[in-house]
């Protein structure tokens, strides 16, 4: 019988090359890329799933604009979970993504959050008062929470006013790190980031952002090599109950 493995790395190179001890066959293996915010919660529901199916799942993370440049540059990934709706349209659009197959597999929420458990204690005010030397926020022109935070700011009347404060991650992840690392004091990073780390959950202040200050944050899935294996994946991660239930744990909306 196969032996199911996992893997997760951000190397693509060290991803797909993979080595098993004489005598031990692959079993079956899909190539998954996956916006970052998304990485942790993919790999819980993969491990799931390989419970009860002889197949090697490689994840591969990173931000959503640079796995869509891959996939246009024909890197070998089976399914595509991205962090926005725009690439995954793309790709069907431009026949790279298998026609019928792209939905909405989580819609996100974006959190204010401070390492310090009392800064953010009363909603907005800290923003207003603007009490602290940097926030970090993912690049709006590249990241969809990006772009929700700066439409938060917008909707708050601060985008114009706390410019000079924000500092910018390249990706959510980079934005959240910025936090971790205290060189920020506070972040607008997914919600999901803070939730799935008890470390910070448990040690640290935060405020949801009403999902009313920005345009919904829908992360689309899209399979991009059509075979039964990443077909049935998909249907598990959009169907299935156990799947559904460690979405809304680690801090997403089903849609």
């Amino acid at each position: 019988m196969a032996r199911r493995t996992f893997k997760s790395t951000g190397g693509l190179l060290a991803a797909i090359v993979c080595l098993f001890p004489q005598g031990i066959l692959a079993s079956e293996k899909i190539t998954v890329a996956v916006a970052s915010n998304f990485a942790i919660t993919l790999k819980q529901i993969a491990t799931e799933y390989q419970k009860s199916h002889e197949l090697e799942i490689v994840l591969i993370p990173g931000s959503t604009g640079k796995l869509y440049k891959q996939i246009e540059l024909k890197a070998p990934f089976d399914v595509f979970f991205a962090a926005d709706i725009e690439r995954p349209k793309l790709l069907e659009n431009n026949g790279i993504g298998i026609e019928d197959t792209r939905f909405t597999y989580v819609v996100g929420k974006l959190a204010l959050w401070s390492l310090d458990p009392d800064l953010v204690d009363s909603g907005e005010s800290v923003l207003r008062d603007g009490d602290f030397r940097f926030l970090s926020i993912a690049n709006p022109k590249l990241a969809p929470y990006g772009n929700a935070a700066q439409e938060t700011l917008e909707k708050m009347g601060l985008w114009t006013e706390l410019k000079g404060k924000i500092v910018r991650g390249e990706n959510i992840s980079q934005a959240f790190h910025f936090v971790a690392s205290g060189n920020a004091e506070l972040g607008l990073i997914a919600l999901s980031q803070i939730v799935q780390k008890s470390e910070f959950r448990n040690q640290s202040s935060w405020w949801e952002i009403p999902s009313s200050f920005h345009s919904p944050i829908e992360q689309q899935a899209i399979l991009i090599k059509d075979n039964s294996a990443s077909r049935d994946f998909l249907d598990f991660v959009r169907k299935d109950d156990l799947a559904l239930k460690i979405i809304r744990q680690h801090g997403y909306a089903v849609p």
